[in-house]
């Protein structure tokens, strides 16, 4: 939490002008969304800044223009909360909610968003699809699976790219 506001106060110059979010950013997307995105945590100069998820930073670039192509973004980039991107049929959140040091959350700090993620999914109602993006996204989304409702596998598996879990019927 600290460092969030510092970085807030402390600015990169090229955005020495703009007024930094430097709180926690919540999901954000169409809210009967079927396809739920769980990234890591808010870049300290993308979404920290611009109170957005993946918005004004270049994991964003590559997530909207992703999104754009596969036909969910009206547009295929984002730098800020008022530039007209509309999300159909996804949602994009992570599992922190702050953005921390070094882009490393603590154990704390992913134990403290957890229920803040799963109200955020729960408000969606059917979900079909939950793409975690990364490590820690996938271990977010397995520790959401109980309270959600979801039957975690046992062994749990491990992350890799474009593994595929069943979490429910």
């Amino acid at each position: 939490m600290e460092w969030r506001e510092r970085v807030g106060r402390e600015k990169r110059a090229a955005f020495q002008d703009e007024t930094y979010w430097a709180r926690p950013v919540p999901g954000f997307g169409d809210p009967d969304a079927r396809v739920a995105l769980v990234g890591l945590a808010p870049a300290a100069h993308g979404a920290n800044r611009t109170g957005r998820m993946f918005t004004g930073d270049r994991s964003g670039d590559w997530l909207f223009r992703a999104l754009h192509r596969a036909g969910f973004a009206n547009q295929p980039e984002s730098s800020h909360v008022g530039d007209g991107l509309v999300l159909e049929g996804v949602f994009v959140t992570s599992a922190v909610h702050c953005a921390p040091p070094y882009n490393k959350p603590t154990a704390g700090e992913r134990a403290a968003c957890l229920e803040w993620t799963v109200a955020e999914l729960r408000q969606l109602g059917t979900l079909d699809v939950v793409v975690a993006l990364g490590g820690v996204g996938f271990q977010s989304v397995l520790r959401m699976c109980e309270p959600l409702g979801w039957t975690r596998p046992r062994p749990s598996p491990r992350f890799g790219h474009g593994v595929e879990v069943r979490l429910h019927d």
